[in-house]
Formats: structure tokens, sequence, C-alpha cells
């Protein structure tokens, strides 16, 4: 029987009755974050030949929270069907089967960024929300409010409404050795501020249908309920937030990724600031090299990422890289295999310029790219006010290429309903056209016509060839 990915370590439910190098850690938009950086580390002392973890589970086990979502109901999820290892573990555990509609409870893990209620957790941990509880470890309970997510690195921000609370300090995953001893603290099961203790099992590991996102590899035992808990470094330094396992059951057997944490910072740094997350795009599809193929391009290494189509009027089109270059280098930053240029492009401001080192013709050329944006997976939070399920809506914006093939003037495409919206008869595929008679070009005027409207809201949608008005009951 093949193993395969349990996407995103499921946040469990039902369990307990109800489920870049120098980069600043705390964007400097939070005044608070300043004294992390005072806090020092616990000092690990070895017992019996074996590193004590118990300085840092003590020091910052309170940092590390248990979230509890609560959902009207999921619509289009990945399935998993009765054949498959993982069903009978999801039923016997409780945990609410993907493809379920209808209410259900869930838990995942989260960690305090600066002591003013800034949480991280997983995207897929909040996204599908009504409502989110954080519970921290002194027994306090707060609702939560979704500030934001990006489901391409599976990365969330949420906030509590309290003061002075313990934070979690920022290590550097590029200083992480494979073989190094790191530490998880989390929900496992709803089994709140759980340590458990491994070591790195790979670095910047590329997993399948996930572009944007280097994942750290460990043994560190991680199961259903840890998603969106902190992984630390021997210093007691949160090095990524645990994300994904590999697995035939369903539960941990010895393969857990984490998020590397530089990455998830700036995703939050942009979603505290702007709203969303901003990729750069150059509109290539790419493919890894062997040693055949580099021989056969006059490359005496299998280094590089070779390109297998160029999108039409794209900027990598535009700039004149063509089907069977092979892209070496892009700004400086060598290129090893095709897993890196996605990350790397997409860390490039859109509408700059950057440059292309590339093999051509059996010779070595430079190409000058201007950086398009990529918005074909952009994902921002449930539009709103910050309210998880203020509407309930994930929404991705069109791009021209998108509205020429669906037909439509509409710039907002749902990609996943629950909540209010789903309740008054949205549907995935729509096309929301306008909101209280005003029409809408992006994610955020969505959002700023949901916070002023009280509790009622006029969508205009369009549905196939059909536009009709859906009014939906914000409560």
């Amino acid at each position: 029987m093949q193993s395969k990915f349990i996407n995103r370590a499921l946040p469990v439910a039902g369990l307990l009755a109800v489920l870049a190098a120098g980069y600043n850690w705390w964007s400097v938009s939070h005044d608070s974050h300043a004294e992390v950086a005072a806090t020092q580390a616990p000092i690990i002392q070895a017992v019996g030949g074996l590193p004590d973890f118990s300085a840092i589970a003590k020091a910052y086990g309170p940092s590390v929270v248990n979230i509890t979502i609560a959902s009207d109901g999921r619509r289009n999820r990945p399935g998993v069907d009765s054949d498959n290892p993982a069903f009978d573990f999801f039923r016997h555990f409780g945990i609410p089967m993907p493809r379920q509609d209808g209410p259900h409870m869930a838990e995942g893990s989260g960690f305090i960024v600066s002591s003013d209620g800034l949480i991280l957790t997983n995207a897929h941990v909040v996204a599908d929300s009504s409502e989110v509880t954080v519970k921290l470890t002194d027994k306090r309970e707060f609702k939560a409010k979704v500030i934001g997510y990006d489901r391409p690195s599976d990365v969330a921000v949420i906030k509590i409404a309290a003061k002075d609370l313990p934070v979690v300090r920022q290590g550097n995953p590029d200083q992480l050795n494979v073989g190094e001893w790191v530490l998880a603290i989390g929900s496992p099961f709803g089994f709140d501020n759980s340590v458990t203790a491994g070591i790195v099992s790979a670095k910047a590991r590329a997993l399948p249908d996930e572009n944007y996102v280097p994942f750290i590899q460990t043994d560190v035992a991680v199961n259903p309920g840890n998603s969106g808990g902190p992984l630390f470094n021997m210093k007691g330094e949160v090095v990524g937030i645990n994300s994904q396992i590999y697995s035939r059951s369903g539960g941990y057997q010895g393969l857990s990724f984490a998020i590397p944490i530089d990455i998830a910072m700036k995703v939050e740094d942009q979603i505290v600031k702007h709203g969303k997350v901003v990729r750069g795009r150059i509109g290539a599809a790419i493919q890894d090299l062997n040693q055949d193929l580099a021989a056969s391009f006059g490359l005496k290494s299998a280094d590089g990422a070779l390109v297998a189509s160029v999108e039409r009027n794209s900027p990598a089109d535009k700039a004149g890289l063509q089907p069977g270059d092979v892209v070496l280098a892009i700004d400086g930053h060598p290129v090893a295999a095709a897993k890196d240029l996605p990350a790397l492009v997409a860390e490039i401001k859109p509408g700059s310029e950057a440059g292309l080192d590339i093999w051509h013709d059996h010779a070595g050329k430079h190409l000058t790219v201007k950086v398009g944006e990529l918005t074909e997976r952009t994902e921002t939070a449930a539009a709103g006010n910050g309210e998880p399920g203020r509407l309930g809506l994930a929404l991705r914006e069109l791009t021209p290429s998108d509205r020429a093939q669906l037909h439509t003037d509409g710039n907002l495409e749902v990609e996943e309903v629950t909540g209010p919206a789903a309740r008054a008869g949205v549907q995935q595929g729509d096309i929301i056209l306008a909101a209280n008679g005003t029409p809408l070009r992006n994610v955020e005027e969505l959002r700023l016509l949901a916070s002023k409207a009280g509790r009622h809201i006029a969508l205009l949608i369009q549905r196939d060839d059909m536009k009709i008005f859906v009014p939906v009951n914000l409560g």
C-alpha cells in the first residue's frame, strides 16, 4: 500500500467531546515585539547523555495555545474515501471527514508572537471557521479574530484581546543542521501543551503540490491537533510551524514537516500590513534536470530548472525565456533544482526587475524579466472586519485571462464558502460582482463593505450565465 501525505497535519476534532536571512522576526509595526529579543534562551543540559528539554518546556510552554474552531459547514474540500487507510483513523478518533458538510468542531495549536495577543497558526486550522476560541495554559479562554490567512504557505494570523502575554523567540532556520535536536509543543488529539522531541531529518524538502515552502523534515511526533504549533531548536527559539505529516494511517509515522519560521514571518508581515500576501510570477513551467538531460544541453551538472513551457505574453515570454532554457540563478541566487525557483520568484516584488542567468543553446546568457503578480492562488481571510466567519467566503482575485475564460466582468471568484454565505446559498464558483450595489474590484473592498454592513449585506453574483442578488444575514 502506497504511503501518502495527510495534507496539513489535520486539526483534531471531536476527541474530547466537542474539534529570510536578516529578516526582522516580528514586524516593526508591532511595538511589543521588541521585548522578545531581550528574553534569554534556556540552556539545555545533558542528562544521561541525552538533552533535557524541560527548561524550554517550562519557559515557552505558556506561549503555546490550544485553538478550537467551530464551522457551520464546508464546501469543496479534499475527500477521504472509505477505502483509504486514513478513513478508519478519522472515524475512530471522531475527526470529521473532509467531505462532510454541516457544523463541526476541531482543534489545533498556535503560539503567541506579541504580548498584545497576536498568534501564528496554520491556515488550514482556521480557514473554514465561523468561530475561533483560544485557550491559554492558565485556563483563560478568548474569542479570536482571524486577521488573515495564506493557503499557499499554510500560515494564518489570529488575535485575541489580551495584554502582557508570554511570547516565543525567533530562531534562524538556515542555521539548523540535519541531525540537530528539535522540540514540538502542541495539542495532539486535544491534549494541550504536549511536548515531543526528535531530530531534523532533512531541510528544504519539497512536497507534492507545495511550491513556495522549503519544509523542515523532522522525526518529531506530530499528530492531528499539533497543526500550527511551534518547532523549537535547542536554544528555545522557534524555527518552524508544524504543518504536515506523511502517513499510511493518518497518524504519526516518523515523517513530520514544518514551515520555516522566516517564511512564516514574511507572510505574517504582509497579512498584518496589507491584509493579503503578494507573490511574484514570471509565467514559466519548469522541471528538474537529470544527468542525461544536462548532458544533452551541454551542461556539466544537473543543477538548475529546465523550462518546459512559457506562458504566452507572460513576463518570461517578454524577457525572451524559451522552452529548453535552463535557469541557473535569479538575482544572484543559485537555482539548484526546479523546486527552488518558485519560492525565489515569489519573494520578488511584482513590478520590479529580476536578473535571470540561464543556459541557452549550449551557452550562458543573462536576461532581465519584469516580474508580474501571482493572483491565481492568492487568497485572504474570510472577507469582513476581521471577525472570523463574517461572510464565510474564501475568494481569489481573477486575472484578465480568467475573466475572459469565465465570460465575466467580475473580479472575485468564490473558492470556498461557509457560515452566513453558505446559509444564504452562495456556491463555490460563483462570481461576486457587487455588494450593496457597489461594484467590487478586490477582496479589500468587500471586506470594507462587510465591516460597515450591519446585520445584512446584498451580494450580486454571477452563476453561469445568470446574475442574481443573494441577501446574506450576518447576524
